[in-house]
């Protein structure tokens, strides 16, 4: 009978007979399967500690592993996960949290940030082999394409990049009050409104003195942060821990006095002498300066970093990413010869995007003993010359087609259209923790439907 207010609720969860708890169910299993996966992400949490059976008991190598993966799942922010930690038995379960146990939204991204790069491209190769054993993932053959995959920053402006300037280098200034003292003059608002004026303002003409009054005030408030920085280095500090503070602020300040120099010397280049100033010399944010300039196809404009994927029939089988913005047929033949570290072999049939295309790569990906090489678009290539046959190079291309719903996949589902964490070596750890979530999530679903 139907009660009005339960008298007493079960003291023992229930397991969760849904479709999401079964395939959660079997990542499970595929995380448990492999062992030392964890021992790899330890390491990691442990390294560089003197003695790292002191201190306090943090977050265990499988804990760190598998909140990645349930963050990764359900594409959840630090605050989400957290919750979802202290109040869903079912997240509790799978990332092996202890009732009670405290998992602060610091405490998991200090975790998660200590993972390498190296490390998730190890556990990924790792899982690659054991799909390839189970004959999951044959490894015969191959698709690459490479995606944009942005950084977690505004759209770039040579006006909102000098006001980002000002305010951090004030912002550095007010802190360094407490230890020296160096009159200078906070000019955050003034540029706050030079640069509404100038994204307000129509044509160059009326542009240019707004410019000038703000490069004006900038370079004022970086002669400041420079007798600042001298100041602090010819401080003698009262104790130990005040001089690790005071060197810290040094080194922010004059990181950020760098990277201002710079973004003031391309805007008098680009607004004031009409130069056009090339790509790899500018800088689009002085939080992620790593970020590249990345034009797609004449269409849009990506600040971020390009990915180039290599994906087999189930699993994303490998990832490079490189600096810069390389042109897609510089990097053909060493994704393909990357294939031969994964699988210990070569491919049979290897399908590209037409970025890849052109005689040189060809010859190339030909001479490493690979039977049949299609491109998307043959660009001046003869079909005869890629495949052994018509029908083969119409498979091959209709093959590689089907790497956009893994790309789809890790953008839309995983988070990987913008990279929320920071700095380059962040990016590679967002991207690679996605491409391993997603073979994770790839052989639970394989192992469900057979």
């Amino acid at each position: 009978m139907r009660e009005i207010i339960p008298d007493q609720l079960p003291l023992v969860p229930v397991p969760v007979k849904h479709p999401i708890g079964s395939e959660l169910g079997a990542v499970s299993q595929v995380l448990d399967a492999h062992p030392e996966a964890c021992e790899w992400v330890h390491a990691d949490l442990v390294r560089g500690l003197r003695r790292p059976e002191l201190g306090r008991e943090g977050l265990s190598g499988e804990q760190v592993l598998r909140t990645s993966m349930w963050q990764r799942y359900f594409d959840l922010t630090y605050e989400e996960l957290s919750f979802d930690l202290a109040d869903s038995a079912s997240a509790q379960t799978f990332c092996r949290i202890a009732l009670g146990e405290e998992t602060s939204a610091s405490a998991l991204q200090r975790g998660h940030a200590k993972v390498r790069p190296e490390t998730w491209e190890a556990i990924n190769r790792l899982l690659v082999q054991t799909a390839h054993e189970e004959g999951i993932e044959p490894g015969r053959r191959a698709r690459i394409d490479s995606t944009a995959v942005e950084t977690n920053i505004h759209h770039p402006t040579d006006s909102s990049l000098l006001v980002d300037c000002i305010r951090v280098v004030a912002r550095l200034l007010g802190r360094a009050q407490d230890f020296v003292r160096v009159p200078f003059t906070d000019h955050t608002e003034r540029a706050r409104r030079r640069g509404l004026g100038i994204s307000n303002a129509r044509g160059v003409e009326k542009k240019l003195p707004l410019y000038r009054d703000l490069l004006k005030v900038t370079e004022r408030t970086v002669r400041a942060g420079m007798r600042a920085a001298e100041a602090l280095d010819g401080l003698k500090p009262r104790s130990a821990a005040e001089a690790q503070e005071v060197a810290e602020l040094a080194s922010e300040l004059r990181t950020y006095l760098g990277r201002t120099k710079q973004v003031v010397d391309q805007t008098r280049r680009r607004v004031l002498e009409g130069e056009t100033v090339p790509a790899t010399q500018k800088i689009v944010s002085i939080f992620e300066p790593h970020s590249d300039i990345i034009r797609k196809d004449n269409r849009n404009t990506v600040y971020g970093h390009k990915v180039f994927l290599s994906v087999g029939e189930e699993l994303i089988t490998d990832c490079l990413l490189p600096s810069g913005n390389p042109a897609d047929a510089t990097l053909a033949t060493e994704m393909v010869r990357r294939q031969e570290e994964v699988f210990g072999s070569l491919p049979r049939d290897v399908a590209l995007d037409g970025g890849f295309a052109s005689s040189n790569n060809l010859a190339a990906i030909k001479g490493l003993d690979v039977k049949n090489v299609a491109f998307a678009k043959r660009r001046g290539l003869e079909v005869a010359d890629m495949v052994d046959s018509p029908r083969r190079y119409r498979s091959l291309r209709n093959f590689r087609a089907g790497i956009e719903k893994f790309i789809g996949f890790l953008k839309h589902t995983l988070g990987l259209a913008r990279c929320i964490w920071r700095g380059l070596q962040g990016f590679k750890r967002y991207a690679w923790s996605a491409i391993v979530a997603a073979n994770v999530i790839a052989i639970a679903r394989h192992r469900l439907a057979t």
